[in-house]
């Protein structure tokens, strides 16, 4: 069974910078394309940011520019590095595989809350 437990919880204020960790087990990362997807307040969630297992990333224009994405394959550990933070960016966080890729795993970990205000 594959699980993700998602870590770096944090507030910010707008403008600010966090760093999220999605530690994988069950599966190696190395084979699959990776993704963050988010779930704001009354939204659906959404995919985010993926990488594929040649460390090519792709962005929502929502945060083109602002967020990277990376993987440790080493660790099964995938990143999210975010920064200029806007109050729009606050969601749930989630990891899981790339479902346009194929790679989804087909059930979620707990997520971590982000939450951007002054």
């Amino acid at each position: 069974q594959v699980r993700m437990v998602e870590s770096g919880v944090g507030s910010v204020q707008p403008g600010g910078s966090l760093r999220l960790s999605c530690a994988v087990s069950g599966t190696p990362i190395s084979l699959n394309a990776m993704g963050w997807y988010r779930r704001a307040p009354g939204s659906q969630r959404d995919l985010v940011a993926t990488i594929t297992t040649g460390g090519i990333t792709n962005y929502a224009d929502s945060v083109k520019g602002r967020f990277t994405i990376s993987r440790d394959n080493a660790k099964n550990t995938v990143y999210l590095q975010m920064n200029s933070l806007k109050p729009e960016d606050t969601a749930v966080y989630y990891c899981n595989g790339d479902y346009r890729s194929g790679s989804f795993f087909g059930s979620w970990g707990q997520g971590t809350q982000v939450t951007v205000s002054s």
